[in-house]
């Protein structure tokens, strides 16, 4: 898994002061999924994360929010942060993996700890032990965004099967 914070904008809002809000890349088995979060948010995750593991440091809570410069070092503080806790921790925390919006799916026992087996209960702890391990909680090809720069071929190509399936080569 990787993460990057590659950019943050400024949101407006008529019932409270405006806020801040980062946009984090999660990248893993070849798939990006973004998720968007306020420092706020970081914060409680911080707080929630120190009980389960060792934290890095978080980004001062109190900065001048509307100083361009600032909130870059921010967004470079909050990425740094975001990835020494993916470098440090081989089991990330469910909090953390909810904070992302990723599913964590326990691994399942290697072949080596079933002991002596023959051949088809081999076959069987080998077909376990590829179990993903971390999986997205909407499949970001299935459910694209508004916002994809690029068109999802295998959905198009799935429907032009299905609905005009007298135009596919024979």
């Amino acid at each position: 898994m990787e993460l990057y914070i590659p950019s943050f904008r400024y949101e407006e809002s008529e019932l409270e002061r405006g806020y801040t809000v980062f946009k984090i890349e999660v990248l893993m088995s070849g798939r990006k999924h973004v998720v968007e979060k306020r420092y706020s948010e970081f914060h409680a995750l911080h707080k929630k994360l120190k009980r389960f593991i060792r934290t890095p440091e978080i980004p001062s809570k109190h900065v001048r929010n509307w100083v361009p410069k600032v909130l870059e070092q921010r967004r470079q503080g909050l990425e740094m942060y975001l990835q020494t806790i993916i470098l440090e921790n081989e089991d990330l925390p469910k909090i953390f993996l909810d904070f992302l919006n990723v599913r964590h799916v326990p691994s399942l026992p290697k072949a080596e700890s079933y002991g002596s087996f023959d051949e088809t209960e081999s076959e069987e702890s080998s077909k376990l032990s590829h179990q993903p391990v971390l999986l997205f909680l909407r499949d970001p090809y299935v459910l694209p965004t508004a916002n994809d720069d690029f068109p999802n071929v295998v959905i198009e190509g799935v429907l032009h099967g299905i609905f005009y399936p007298h135009l596919l080569p024979r």
